[in-house]
């Protein structure tokens, strides 16, 4: 069984969205890595991004762990850090 974390930025943004949007990436985050997965180039390189209609969920593997770092939509999920 895989262990997920998810970031408080990325618990708020989850909590905030619609029960019907939130079910949704729920779900698709107990299926990672599997799904709409995509990895991320240049200085992002260790990220993923898992895409969830017009959401994307950006996370990162690291001894069998997933961290998930962000969940926004399309067009502010790569402003900013994660």
């Amino acid at each position: 069984m895989k262990t997920i974390h998810i970031s408080k930025q990325a618990k708020k943004s989850l909590d905030s969205l619609p029960p019907d949007r939130k079910g949704q990436i729920q779900d698709a985050i107990k299926n990672l890595p599997g799904g709409d997965v995509k990895s991320l180039k240049g200085k992002r390189e260790p990220y993923k991004k898992l895409r969830v209609g017009s959401y994307r969920v950006l996370f990162k593997e690291k001894d069998g762990e997933i961290y998930i770092s962000k969940i926004e939509p399309r067009g502010g999920v790569y402003k900013g850090g994660f």
